[in-house]
């Protein structure tokens, strides 16, 4: 039953996953990094992936795919998943995103429909809808209010209260289409289709307080905000595109040279004289440890230590694009989706190819780099 989701019945194993790990043996041509592999994974390329919330003592993690289906497995300490519950809905799934209790999953979906999937009932509703693709869901808790920020393609990002769904409890045009956002309260970011990135402070009305032009030449593929080390506060975020690169920018700096660019996802060696270029798919920053992973269409995860700006790990190749990856709540395990992406267009496309989602013990690997 899928309300075993927030039942004390189940508790993970005593055995850490990092231990596992050292004893598994999973490997083979298509798991080059020996990493934990989630059983019956989709059917289709994987869009949206997210580890539960603090709430939960489980790890559950939901996936979100091409097929149109959403997926729900339990990770256990001893690397083994157990899928929970799935259900079906009525278009690809863009985005998704828990709710701070662990209760309801929200679904972004392509079929312009904004959803909520109760883990108790294990019913699935429509909360709100906009004109076109869904292509954002963040929900927001503060000590004031709780919402669901969903952005669109139709140029719009809109506030649901769960109080009164169908009618969104505020609106705000956007230049553009918006294709990614990132919410770590009071900070929200959005990015647009015309490479314009929009921050807002969300400690009451939405507020605008920075515009500018992504300092990336190309589409942006993923965004992520990252925490002050000291006093954990929203300060920045990381963007990647579609040529490799990411860049570390701060939203509030008194020295410029703390906001930097850096290249990834490219090919090793030269092909035919030239290097190959591939694009950033996915960024998420470590919940202990300020560091960061990056996935790209190369397939390969990589990590890395922006303060020091360094490589700390790069992961061997898997033979199809990383499309999306998370961590867990408490930054042990690294998840992340390989499927194919359309980089390459649709003649490169082979639909026997199986997707997968794979589980890494990351801790020790994230690990900022020290001083000498």
């Amino acid at each position: 039953m899928f309300s075993s989701l927030t039942s004390s019945a189940l508790r993970p194993t005593s055995t850490p996953f990092a231990a596992a790990a050292a004893l598994s043996s999973s490997a083979g041509a298509h798991n080059p990094n020996k990493d934990f592999e989630v059983v019956q994974p989709p059917d289709d390329t994987v869009q949206a992936l997210k580890f539960s919330p603090p709430a939960l003592a489980q790890n559950f993690l939901v996936s979100g795919s091409w097929d149109n289906v959403l997926r729900v497995w339990e990770v256990k300490q001893d690397g083994s998943t157990e899928p929970k519950a799935e259900q079906r809905i009525q278009g690809p799934v863009m985005q998704v995103d828990w709710s701070d209790d662990g209760t309801k999953i929200f679904v972004a979906s392509a079929d312009r429909q904004v959803r909520v999937w109760d883990v108790s009932s294990n019913q699935v509703a429509t909360i709100g809808q906009h004109d076109q693709t869904v292509s954002t869901c963040n929900w927001v808790h503060s000590p004031t209010y709780s919402c669901l920020i969903t952005g669109s393609w139709d140029k719009t990002v809109k506030f649901w209260d769960m109080r009164t769904p169908n009618t969104p409890a505020g609106v705000v045009s956007m230049p553009e289409r918006v294709y990614f956002v990132d919410v770590l309260y009071p900070m929200g970011v959005a990015c647009l289709a015309n490479r314009e990135i929009k921050i807002y402070k969300l400690d009451g009305q939405p507020v605008e307080v920075k515009s500018m032009e992504s300092p990336l030449k190309y589409q942006t593929r993923c965004v992520s905000i990252f925490k002050d080390k000291t006093n954990g506060a929203p300060v920045g975020y990381a963007v990647g595109s579609l040529e490799g690169r990411v860049a570390i920018q701060y939203v509030e700096t008194v020295d410029p040279k703390a906001n930097f660019t850096f290249k990834c996802h490219r090919s090793p060696e030269l092909v035919n004289g030239f290097q190959e270029i591939y694009s950033v798919n996915d960024v998420a920053f470590h919940p202990q440890h300020g560091t960061l992973a990056t996935v790209g269409s190369d397939g390969r995860y990589s990590f890395w230590d922006k303060d020091a700006r360094t490589k700390l790990k790069m992961s061997e190749k898997l033979q199809n694009s990383i499309t999306r990856c998370c961590f867990n709540k408490t930054g042990d395990i690294f998840a992340y989706a390989v499927g194919y992406d359309w980089s390459k267009g649709h003649e490169f496309h082979n639909p026997q190819t199986k997707n997968y989602i794979f589980l890494h013990a990351c801790f020790e690997d994230l690990k900022p780099r020290v001083k000498k």
